[in-house]
């Protein structure tokens, strides 16, 4: 019996079998491909079989798409002849002609667009089920799966770059792990800040967040016993430097817990004495300026320590930094007072800030969720000297960015104090007549 001897009817029956069996392939190979590799890996840890099976043929792609494209183009070749034939019983010559493109416009509908649509938006309830087809099927047709693929991957491999034979797509830059914390990923508020900010630690360095210089309280051993112990019983920290005659000249660090033990053993103020002030000390630890938050909360971690001194290049010290202030960078302020928060800004009733010169950009951003730049310099002092690029001699006002800055009182080469108006610039809105 010759093929055109079929009956049309058998004919029908088997490009019906073969269309389902292309759309098989088609949807299978769109599934595979949009599995989400780090919920597959999860769910190989759960010991999903039909997510184990996906993955052990995703390890080797290109094996995957061999077996997935052979069985796809003979199915798809075969129900062409089975059309061709059926065209030449019902329509003679024409038909030769004319089965083809219907034959296209049916198996674009029912066995490529519709099963990939299906496939790209529900993968797992097909690549699951398809990979325990696909597994077997790849052990059948191996000879031939690695024949075409090596004749494939020769003509391939020239026509790309030497890097994308090390290249690894599951691997997340910091840059698009941010990008994946910043969608969502089914988590939100408090949990998704955390997790940028533990992104953005290496981005930001100790003297982005240490208490500068000039606002460090210590204790010299120069002052007068009276005078340490009024610092010592005033102090807002647990910890102090103690220095002789500057700041420079650090002695040790002081734990006040230390001192309270100490205080009730004495009968007066008076036998509190420097040398047991110094007795109760620990060696200070120092940190170069410039490290990374990430490198110091290991170094915290390592070292056993909750504060050290940050020095410059020539060993001079430029601020102090804490556990507690990287910890902060990550879960955010421990206390939501204002007054307590940042007693350096004083709000007015016109909507303008009096600001501290000395104060924190970063906190002054944080704490008004406004966008002063931070690229140059810390306070808010450095950055109006820094656009003036001289010291004023009398007040004046600059605007910077969105913001008007008005200076209120210099002194000592400082701006001790500012005003500050965010002023942003008002959408443009055309003009009516009245």
């Amino acid at each position: 019996m010759t093929p055109t001897e079929f009956p049309a009817a058998a004919l029908f029956a088997m490009i019906l079998i073969l269309t389902g069996l292309s759309a098989f392939f088609s949807g299978s190979e769109t599934a595979m491909m949009a599995l989400n590799r780090y919920r597959l890996r999860h769910l190989v840890k759960q010991r999903h079989r039909g997510a184990r099976e996906a993955n052990r043929l995703l390890r080797r792609p290109d094996r995957l798409l061999g077996v997935i494209l052979i069985g796809n183009n003979l199915v798809n070749f075969t129900a062409a002849s089975l059309a061709t034939v059926i065209g030449l019983q019902l329509f003679g010559t024409a038909g030769v002609v004319l089965a083809p493109i219907v034959l296209t416009i049916f198996f674009l509908i029912f066995a490529e667009v519709a099963p990939k649509t299906i496939a790209a938006r529900t993968p797992e309830r097909l690549a699951f089920p398809a990979s325990h087809v696909l597994q077997p099927l790849l052990k059948l047709l191996y000879p031939g799966v690695v024949f075409i693929n090596a004749i494939a991957n020769f003509i391939v491999r020239p026509l790309l770059p030497p890097e994308a034979e090390d290249e690894h797509d599951d691997n997340l830059s910091v840059e698009e792990l941010r990008t994946v914390v910043n969608e969502g990923v089914g988590i939100e508020g408090q949990g998704q800040n955390m997790l940028l900010g533990v992104l953005d630690l290496e981005n930001v360095t100790v003297n982005d967040i240490m208490v500068p210089r000039g606002e460090i309280v210590g204790i010299d051993v120069d002052d007068d016993m009276p005078d340490i112990l009024q610092i010592l019983a005033n102090s807002q920290h647990t910890r102090l430097p103690v220095y002789k005659d500057n700041i420079n000249n650090i002695l040790g660090m002081l734990h006040l817990r230390r001192v309270a033990r100490y205080l009730p053993k004495k009968e007066r103020e008076e036998d509190l004495t420097k040398a047991d002030l110094m007795a109760l000390t620990s060696e200070p630890y120092y940190v170069p300026e410039g490290t990374p938050l990430q490198v110091q909360l290991i170094n915290f971690q390592k070292e056993k320590r909750r504060i050290a001194l940050v020095v410059d290049e020539y060993g001079d010290v430029e601020g102090i930094v804490t556990l507690e202030d990287i910890l902060e960078e990550i879960v955010g302020e421990f206390t939501t007072d204002f007054a307590s928060k940042m007693p350096e800004i004083h709000p007015q009733e016109d909507g303008s800030y009096f600001i501290d010169g000395m104060a924190l950009l970063r906190d002054i951003n944080r704490t008004l969720t406004w966008d002063l730049p931070t690229h140059g310099p810390k306070t808010l002092n450095g950055l109006v000297l820094e656009h003036l690029e001289t010291i004023p001699e009398s007040n004046l006002c600059l605007k910077i960015d969105d913001y008007l800055v008005e200076t209120v009182h210099i002194k000592d080469n400082v701006i001790k104090n500012i005003k500050v108006t965010h002023q942003p610039d008002p959408e443009v809105s055309p003009t009516s007549d009245d």
